[in-house]
């Protein structure tokens, strides 16, 4: 039998990955062995838990779809395997250690995409600095959907780039599939969709618009098949309708009140909605109730909104009072240490990313892929409000570009494009302007 040999430069980035996986280990046991579930945490624990015990999607009896479900159905096998070691156990410890495992696979990812771009040395570069990235580790060690999100949106931006140099359907398809996974671990994260795969299509190699656009409806079809488990239940089992979360109502409600519209906490979100009355109904019927009332108080307060708006993309993006963030963030368990360590890793970065980004342009890389994210993000902050996990999927972008622009310093006999790493994916030639 003929041995199967691994390439070099994947066997560099699983060694990588692993000792990622161990940093994470070692910071779980260091400081998260005894703190207790925080914010959404409590959430992915409890429903995990009901899983594992054959209740499906429910709390105390009552059908929910707080989040989207892809979170706690990838922790159920791991705290039903626990529980039968330890039966009756709340499962945090191994909970946190499979979140841990999603963050090492996060790190190899991100190494992919950056060998994607500039080749071999690159992704090395780019998988050290999500390795080391205090805005990607610190989300590995909480019980919540953010390292599954930046994994599924690293496997999408690969995805991209195979469909830009090859759009053929099964391509197109598979994007369309990984962006409905996407949008199963956290909603806002359809907006690849129309940031990202549509305009990948529009200037890949394709030979015309009418083969374009079918590219484009066997993709948008392939989310709705990838979402459609999810969505089609929940149309019936609720009172009203209901697609990927019943938590919008709350969202929307907490980040339109007078606290986060005003005064030092304005663009952030409050809890306050959390404590109003509601009428009688299930979860739906509470979450349109709270979804009205955040639409009223907009309307009441429209001469507020672009304030409001401002402050948002401001502090998802580290450019207005980061001291009032990191404490924010102690609420959800990230120190507030390694909170300000992220905003000083992001501070750091954010040139050579800008950098990176220029010199993938001069090189004709295409780029779609990596500043969908940047606007992604934006986006969503405007819409909702601006925590700094929110930004994860443009922590690709930032470690990658700034992985592109590191690797343009380095030496060059060790540069990826001139010593036979992967081939760049170039800008096709009917980009006609793509960024």
């Amino acid at each position: 039998m003929s041995r199967v040999r691994i390439p070099r430069a994947i066997a560099v980035l699983v060694l990588i990955a692993v000792a990622a996986l161990a940093f994470r280990v070692g910071y779980i046991a260091v400081a998260k062995l005894d703190e207790p579930r925080l914010g959404d945490a409590i959430y992915y624990n409890a429903q995990a838990i009901s899983l594992a015990e054959g209740r499906g999607f429910e709390v105390n009896g009552e059908a929910t779809a707080e989040h989207p479900p892809l979170t706690a159905l990838y922790l159920a096998p791991v705290t039903w395997l626990w529980r039968q070691v330890d039966a009756g156990a709340d499962a945090v410890l191994v909970q946190r250690l499979a979140i841990a495992v999603v963050g090492a696979a996060v790190v190899f990812a991100i190494g992919l995409v950056g060998r994607r771009v500039g080749g071999d040395r690159v992704g090395y570069v780019a998988a050290v600095i999500a390795a080391l990235n205090p805005n990607l580790w610190v989300n590995d060690a909480l019980i919540m959907s953010e390292a599954l999100a930046t994994l599924a949106v690293a496997i999408a931006i690969l995805l991209a780039y195979r469909l830009g140099r090859d759009p053929n359907w099964a391509n197109a398809a598979w994007l369309g599939v990984a962006c409905g996974l996407a949008a199963l671990v956290r909603s806002e994260l359809l907006l690849l969709v129309p940031l990202m795969v549509v305009p990948t299509i529009w200037f890949a190699r394709a030979e015309s618009v009418q083969q374009r656009l079918r590219l484009m409806v066997v993709s948008l079809a392939a989310t709705v098949v990838a979402v459609t488990p999810w969505i089609v239940p929940n149309l019936v089992r609720f009172d009203k309708p209901v697609l990927f979360s019943t938590n919008d109502g709350l969202t929307l409600c907490g980040a339109n009140l007078d606290p986060v519209y005003y005064g030092s906490g304005t663009g952030l979100w409050a809890l306050d909605c959390a404590f109003l009355e509601r009428p009688p109904g299930d979860k739906s019927v509470q979450s349109n109730h709270l979804r009205h009332r955040a639409v009223e108080y907009v309307e009441d307060h429209l001469t507020r909104v672009p304030v409001v708006v401002a402050a948002r993309v401001a502090r998802v993006w580290s450019a207005w009072d980061p001291a009032a963030m990191a404490r924010y963030n102690e609420d959800e368990g990230r120190e507030y240490v390694v909170s300000w360590l992220g905003v000083i890793a992001f501070w750091v970065m954010a040139p050579f990313a800008v950098w990176g980004a220029v010199l993938l342009r001069r090189r004709r890389v295409a780029l779609t892929p990596l500043l969908a994210q940047v606007v992604m993000v934006t986006l969503t902050a405007a819409l909702v409000y601006g925590l700094i996990r929110f930004r994860v999927p443009a922590e690709i972008t930032l470690v990658v570009l700034t992985a592109v622009a590191i690797d343009q310093l380095l030496p060059v006999a060790g540069r990826s494009q001139k010593a036979g790493g992967a081939t760049p994916e170039p800008v096709p030639a009917v980009t006609r302007g793509d960024a």
